[in-house]
């Protein structure tokens, strides 16, 4: 339910006023950008507000060839904490504020929401990107993150609200932004190994090597991790490799090739009815159900410096993933197994291109322009078999559905930072983008009486924001962003396959107005602030209607509004001794007031939406010596939430489902210990006081959320 306008407003105005590894090998070295993001750029007059202390939270103003200022940004920098273990993204976004994780026991799918926008299922609502490239399964078609790279090869984390739609592309919510580790220039040759076991058959591991040879720059990982899982039929195994070769031709010019390969098979254990989560959590309904994830992904890119203030940032990328399914009827207790099982199998077969120029220009001036193209072949096939247990690749059975999917997508964009007298700053940005879905369809579910799907869709979006801030005192910074956004269609807002609705009942496209405004800074050695306001007028939300037990379809349920506060602090009472020692207390805080403003199917006026909690707070303390060790107790609380947009409870008896997602606090405990420079301990405990709760709810049950876990190991380096 929604807070009440008075008590919303006081809230606000209280909260406002409120492994890089080598060469030391197991010693997590003190951080360094990686080669790409370094700048030999000339730089005409002089502007540096990007301090140490500051880019240890948030972006640097002109972040290679992306201009960031102005623009609410968050930073974890993963040297900086503890060693994160399994994935667990709980603790790894533990610093980003109002970055909500829908926790899923098994590694094949990531969920992620944030501020309210949409649901968090696969994350469709959040762009992932890892080296500000997108991740996702289709960028645009079916925009879904079954891939997340394993933090071990990950330097910082990104966060970038207000703009990020003209940075990185068209999406209303926030871009999250993988950086991956690379070696620096001159750097020696060296090798890292982790390994850690833990609960219920928890074994992890994960190696490395790295340096610099003459011009030659690499670094090559390969990860692993097997589990045998919470619940009956939640066994999983990771693999991921990771190659990256550069040639440095001149101080001036990168040349680089970046392979990574991601490989998932993990079962699914299905979902439960409430009382069943109340009796017995573990409960597997589906025990022949599993889940499988490929994805190779190769990037050629190229980083040059023109001279005269100008930059060059220019990639080509190649992705190819599969999603692979086995999906039978819910078997309840005691009864007699599924005759049949649902196979599915997708295909996707992207490329794009992605250039960049920046030039810097004046007293700090930066202008940035670029454009991007993308395409991605994605052939849908499903059957039906008697054979619960049918291998991955076998593709034998009954024909079921048979789709072939295209999407295309370019854009092109420009924007400029204009630094003024008195320390004023404005950022005028614009994108336009063009947007081809395309669904030819030779096979339909036996069960439905439609016509073949045979559409096509083309659009093209004028989009544009204006940023402003302004400097004063001992670094500390206004930020202020209104910003147009733009949700490209799916395969399924086009044309559900699995609908009685005919073809050309297209949805139209969700569209966004985002205003972001706060100030942040570091005026005092060891102290970081963030506090912020938000606005997000969102139109044409997208809703799953459900027609009937078999048949659904994606229609527009209406307008809703978004707005609340958003802050960050963090302080180090010891920062500045010479000892290496640090003690940090951390916290950030999310109020958000999200309602239906215009309803298009119900009288949903007034109503919240889904996944919108009132409250998200993150906190923690931090014990730290350089190269010595490093503990870290982090805590994260969040209000109740409506899991649907009806705002209303399904189903009886053992089928029901409250309305309502109970609160819940979750505490996590992590550190590392050195023994020598090359020889480190590591290990934690989640969810510290086992915690029984859900965060996501589908209609057909509730998925649990991991209890207690704990892990440790150790790491050497050579």
């Amino acid at each position: 339910m929604a807070i009440r306008t008075a008590t919303r407003r006081r809230a606000l105005v209280l909260a406002t006023c409120a492994l890089p590894i080598f060469p030391l090998a197991a010693q997590r070295a003190p951080y360094h950008e990686p080669p790409p993001e370094q700048s030999t750029i000339v730089v005409v007059g002089a502007h540096n507000d990007d301090t140490p202390a500051k880019l240890d939270h948030i972006s640097p103003e002109v972040d290679g060839t992306k201009i960031t200022v102005t623009k609410k940004t968050s930073v974890t920098k993963l040297n900086l904490v503890p060693t994160v273990i399994d994935n667990n993204q709980r603790q790894l976004f533990a610093r980003l504020p109002g970055l909500l994780v829908t926790d899923q026991q098994t590694p094949s799918q990531f969920n992620l929401n944030y501020r309210g926008l949409g649901n968090p299922q696969e994350s469709e609502f959040v762009l992932a990107l890892q080296d500000g490239l997108p991740i996702s399964t289709d960028w645009i078609g079916f925009p879904t993150l079954y891939y997340q790279p394993l933090p071990q090869g990950i330097a910082r984390v990104e966060l970038i609200r207000g703009g990020s739609s003209l940075l990185y592309g068209p999406n209303p919510a926030p871009a999250l932004n993988f950086v991956s580790k690379r070696p620096t220039p001159g750097e020696p040759i060296g090798g890292y190994s982790e390994n850690v076991g833990g609960s219920d058959g928890l074994f992890s591991t994960y190696n490395a090597i790295e340096g610099t040879s003459g011009k030659f720059e690499f670094r090559a990982a390969f990860g692993a991790t097997r589990s045998d899982g919470q619940r009956q039929n939640a066994g999983s195994r990771l693999l991921q490799g990771d190659v990256y070769l550069a040639y440095r031709a001149s101080k001036d010019q990168l040349w680089y090739v970046d392979v990574n390969h991601y490989d998932v098979s993990a079962g699914d254990p299905g979902r439960i009815g409430y009382s069943q989560f109340q009796s017995d959590p573990n409960y597997a309904p589906t025990p022949y159900n599993r889940d499988w994830v490929r994805r190779t992904a190769v990037t050629l890119g190229n980083q040059s410096n023109l001279g005269n203030g100008w930059k060059l940032d220019a990639k080509a990328w190649f992705a190819w993933q599969n999603l692979s399914s086995r999906a039978a009827a819910n078997q309840a207790p005691g009864a007699a197994a599924p005759t049949t099982t649902t196979i599915t199998d997708e295909e996707f077969r992207s490329q794009g291109i992605d250039a960049r120029l920046v030039k810097r220009w004046g007293h700090g001036n930066a202008l940035t322009v670029g454009a991007v193209g993308y395409h991605d072949s994605a052939p849908y096939l499903q059957w039906t078999s008697t054979n619960l247990v049918q291998a991955r690749d076998d593709h034998s059975g009954t024909p079921r559905l048979n789709q072939d999917r295209d999407s295309t997508y370019a854009a092109i964009f420009a924007e400029n930072v204009f630094r003024l007298p008195h320390s004023w700053h404005i950022v005028p940005s614009v994108r336009v983008e063009r947007e081809s879905i395309d669904i030819n369809e030779t096979v339909r579910p036996p069960f439905l009486t439609r016509s073949l799907i045979d559409e096509k869709v083309v659009r093209w979006v004028p989009l544009g924001g204006l940023g402003a801030g302004f400097d004063f005192g001992n670094q500390n910074e206004t930020y202020f962003s209104v910003t147009q956004g733009y949700r490209p269609l799916r395969f399924f807002d086009v044309a559900s396959p699995f609908a009685n609705v005919g073809p050309g009942n297209v949805a139209d496209p969700s569209k966004s107005l985002s205003f972001e405004a706060g100030v942040h800074g570091t005026p005092i050695k060891g102290l970081f602030y963030d506090a912020g306001l938000f606005w997000i007028d969102f139109r044409n939300r997208i809703e799953t209607i459900t027609l009937s037990a078999t048949d659904s379809v994606n229609r527009n349920s209406g307008n809703t509004r978004h707005r609340g506060f958003e802050g960050e602090l963090s302080y180090d009472f010891l920062a500045g001794n010479k000892s290496g020692r640090h003690l940090t207390a951390f916290g950030n805080l999310s109020l958000l007031d999200a309602t239906f403003t215009k309803s298009l199917l119900v009288d949903r006026a007034g109503d919240t939406p889904a996944y919108a909690p009132h409250v998200i707070a993150k906190y923690g303390i931090s014990i730290m010596r350089d190269r010595r060790y490093d503990l870290s107790v982090s805590g994260q609380t969040v209000s109740s939430q409506y899991w649907q947009d009806s705002d209303l409870p399904i189903g009886t008896g053992a089928s029901f489902i409250p309305a309502k997602v109970p609160g819940y606090t979750v505490v996590d405990i992590s550190g590392d210990y050195y023994l020598t420079k090359n020889l480190r301990l590591l290990g934690g405990i989640s969810n510290v006081g086992n915690r029984k709760y859900y965060v996501r709810v589908f209609q057909n049950g509730i998925e649990p959320a991991r209890t207690r876990k704990i892990y440790g190991g150790v790491a050497v380096g050579f």
